[in-house]
């Protein structure tokens, strides 16, 4: 007998890869979570007891504009709350820009490697995704700012640049702006600037330049990584537009409560970034000692380039119970944890660089 015949679906989709996480990290033992650039440290008590208090009225619709959260940020960073736009992570603000320069033959420069999931969010706007290599491990903005031409709709910039940890330097950021034309529009992804200690690369959250746009995430180092809110910054114009778009009630009032008392808490954030700044200094070093190829990070990760043997250093960990981020026939993100878990990772990369065949990933 015949299977029925499916529905028709954008064949775009047979195309794309699908977000896997890591293997076993949602098992019943999950292995050390060094996968996701989450951070070790659990959210501010305060993020908690807010959120534990909203989650009294989720019988309620969330409010839509995120009212307080966007007064919250406004106060904070002393900038109009006519400028910022929430979302569900910054993730679901960056697939509304891709609808929103979507047409017919519109492009998107974007820097490879990069974050996975501009691929796969342009594609399935319709964008055309031009992809730039990285050189140096770093962003190549005179080869991007080539590849832009009249189709081109929207830059990708992803600073500090996961999965590479590399920043770009201000200066070179600012002479890139300068070549971009008005009417293409430029996404600053800044969802690790708070992980970020080298002043010649510090992240600056506004812009007076229209066509610019900053995107930062609570999931990192506010430690909210599963209530999902981010949020942009940029040009009321351009913000005012934008909000059109946003999906309703996409931040629930939990998120939206939780991020406004994260904000609060800047000393605590703080403390855990310099925590994790400090962690991600003895573990590159010690990597480099060892002779690693490990560029400098600005982020809550260490990219290690492997080549082709990144699948199999990805195995070799997994089998130790260490979850990395492998990417094929280039390298492996490695969270910065605990130091429990940074250390099992680190014997690990030791056993990897002292084993006389990496073909077994089964340890004895």
């Amino acid at each position: 007998m015949n299977a029925e015949p499916l529905p028709h679906l954008r064949r775009t989709l047979c195309d794309l890869p699908g977000y896997q996480p890591a293997e076993g990290v949602y098992g019943a033992t999950p292995p050390r979570p060094l996968s996701a650039n989450e951070s070790p440290e659990a959210p501010p008590r305060q993020a908690v007891d807010a959120a534990v208090l909203a989650a009294a009225t989720v019988h309620r619709y969330p409010d839509p504009g995120c009212t307080d959260l966007v007064a919250e940020l406004a106060r904070t960073y002393r900038i109009g709350p006519e400028r910022f736009v929430a979302g569900a992570g910054s993730v679901a603000l960056l697939q509304l820009l891709f609808q929103a320069v979507a047409g017919p033959g519109a492009e998107a420069v974007l820097a490879t490697p990069s974050f996975e999931l501009y691929r796969p969010l342009a594609e399935l706007a319709g964008v055309r995704p031009v992809p730039v290599p990285l050189v140096g491990h770093i962003h190549d903005l005179a080869a991007m700012a080539e590849r832009i031409t009249p189709r081109t709709r929207l830059v990708v910039v992803c600073d500090p640049n996961n999965p590479t940890g590399t920043t770009v330097p201000a200066a070179q950021l600012t002479a890139f702006l300068d070549r971009v034309p008005p009417a293409c529009l430029v996404a600053i992804d800044q969802a690790y600037a708070e992980y970020v200690r080298d002043p010649a690369a510090a992240p600056c959250l506004t812009s007076e330049r229209p066509n610019v746009v900053v995107l930062r995430t609570f999931s990192k180092a506010y430690g909210l990584a599963g209530l999902r809110v981010g949020y942009l910054v940029g040009d009321a114009r351009v913000v005012g537009q934008l909000r059109k778009g946003v999906l309703a009630y996409s931040v629930s009032t939990v998120a939206q409560a939780a991020a406004v008392a994260a904000l609060r808490e800047p000393a605590r954030m703080h403390a855990v970034t310099d925590a994790t700044v400090a962690e991600r200094t003895r573990v590159g070093d010690v990597l480099l000692r060892a002779g690693w190829d490990v560029p400098p990070s600005q982020a809550n990760f260490l990219w290690l380039w492997l080549g082709d043997d990144a699948e199999r250093f990805g195995g070799w960990c997994a089998a130790r119970r260490i979850a990395v981020r492998p990417f094929a026939g280039q390298g492996v993100r490695v969270t910065v944890g605990t130091p429990a878990d940074n250390d099992d990772f680190l014997a690990a990369a030791a056993a990897w660089r002292s084993a006389p065949s990496h073909e077994e990933a089964v340890p004895a």
